[in-house]
């Protein structure tokens, strides 16, 4: 598995909300627990970049995004289902053993 592409996500949020927290600590888990070694995240505060975020089309918050490996996947919420954003994110076919 080292040959593999890294995950690179991007999550926005804002600020220090409850859900961005949430979303932000979730996320660590995940990357921790699942992709270890394997992974990069990039975090938008949309309260401190909002041309960014305007840009990338980001109406809402928090928003994940996988920008690799392809295709792009976003969810939105504080990814505390586990199990449905390994699915939606592509993922769970990627980490199972």
């Amino acid at each position: 598995m080292q040959d593999q592409e890294p995950f690179a996500f991007r999550l926005y949020v804002a600020g220090d909300t409850p859900n961005s927290l949430q979303a932000r600590r979730h996320l660590t888990v995940l990357c921790e627990s699942h992709l270890p070694g394997r992974h990069r995240v990039e975090i938008v505060d949309v309260f401190l970049e909002p041309e960014q975020a305007l840009a990338d089309g980001i109406f809402l918050t928090p928003i994940l995004v996988k920008l690799s490996p392809m295709p792009v996947q976003r969810i939105v919420g504080t990814l505390a289902q586990l199990e449905v954003v390994l699915q939606t994110l592509g993922l769970a076919q990627a980490v199972a053993p």
